[in-house]
């Protein structure tokens, strides 16, 4: 297996910066269009079969260096009691939304195992076949939380800052039960074979430093504490980049940047303390070779002094995206970064 990607997790000396694309088995790639088309998307992350064949083609097609399982972040929550939707043009819509302390109360623990089988039948297919390290993921509590709450996407987060101001107790006994949840979605992932967990906080930066520090940290921390040392830990707080040193004493092993920082300043917040991955405007790669190669090693650049980096966006591949495109910038990764 080829593990630079897992050498620079741990912070270890790499012949050159691996890298991957949030996102990258998706909507702009034809493969995955062919594919997609004969299902609806929950079929797709719920047939093992068709997962596996989604994470390897970007694997096959860009030639980057790790895979991340097909799924979605709120694959969790279905069997805790929610009924899960996806809408083509609402995105994500949960029934029911969870707004009442009956609510939580009646919200299961889950056993992955025996509630989501397909998840860990996907990842030991993929384990068989991949030449490159696999990522497990999962939403963070405070992102599945916002989804539960909403019922769905949201501007505001209205009813979900509601509860954390007006009932914080609630807010709490629900943030346990998601946390115990992802947990054991975790470690059913990590038993199947990943070699790699990413906790995506997409929601985080809807929140200020105060409020990430009580209402989102801890759980993070609490999940983070499981694994450690069992396998590489990715923190993901999307929009956090204000909060980075904040985010650090998450425990995570490797902590995702986004684009709203430069990434000399970005490694200067870790301390050389994690390793950082990150953090590519994704709309750059709308932009001509030059411009794209550019950008790749300014952040190459901006990473020299991080205690490891691994090279990606700074949020997913948008759909519109050109293939050869990413193509050509993990083509530049690996080819400026091995001149090193």
């Amino acid at each position: 297996m080829n593990d630079t990607f897992l050498k620079a997790c741990r912070g270890e000396k790499t012949d050159y910066t691996p890298v991957w694309l949030m996102r990258q088995a998706g909507r702009y790639l034809p493969e995955y269009q062919k594919v997609r088309s004969k299902v609806d998307f929950l079929t797709l992350c719920k047939t093992p079969e068709l997962a596996a064949e989604v994470t390897i083609q970007p694997v096959e097609i860009l030639g980057v260096d790790v895979a991340i399982l097909f799924s979605d972040i709120l694959i969790p929550v279905e069997p805790m009691g929610m009924k899960l939707e996806f809408s083509e043009s609402k995105g994500p819509v949960l029934h029911d939304p969870i707004r009442s302390a009956e609510a939580v109360a009646r919200l299961r623990e889950i056993r992955a195992e025996a509630d989501v089988p397909f998840v860990a039948d996907a990842i030991k297919l993929l384990v068989s076949r991949l030449k490159v390290p696999l990522i497990g993921f999962s939403g963070a509590p405070f992102t599945l939380a916002t989804y539960m709450i909403e019922g769905g996407s949201s501007k505001n987060f209205i009813n979900t800052k509601r509860m954390m101001y007006a009932e914080p107790e609630l807010f709490a006994s629900l943030m346990d039960k998601i946390t115990a949840a992802v947990i054991n979605y975790l470690q059913a992932q990590i038993d199947a074979g990943v070699n790699a967990i990413q906790i995506f906080d997409s929601w985080a930066g809807v929140l200020s430093p105060l409020d990430f520090d009580r209402f989102a940290l801890p759980y993070v921390q609490k999940i983070i504490a499981q694994f450690k040392g069992k396998v590489p830990v990715i923190y993901f707080a999307f929009n956090g980049s204000a909060m980075l040193r904040r985010v650090v004493n998450s425990g995570a092993d490797v902590v995702g940047i986004d684009w709203r920082i430069d990434m000399k300043e970005a490694i200067s917040a870790l301390d050389n303390k994690v390793a950082a991955q990150g953090n590519l405007d994704p709309c750059i790669l709308f932009g001509t070779r030059e411009l794209i190669k550019d950008r790749v090693e300014q952040i190459l650049n901006g990473a020299k002094g991080a205690k490891g980096h691994v090279f990606n966006l700074g949020h997913g591949i948008l759909p519109e995206t050109p293939v050869d495109n990413a193509i050509a910038m993990v083509d530049a990764v690996h080819a400026l970064s091995s001149r090193r």
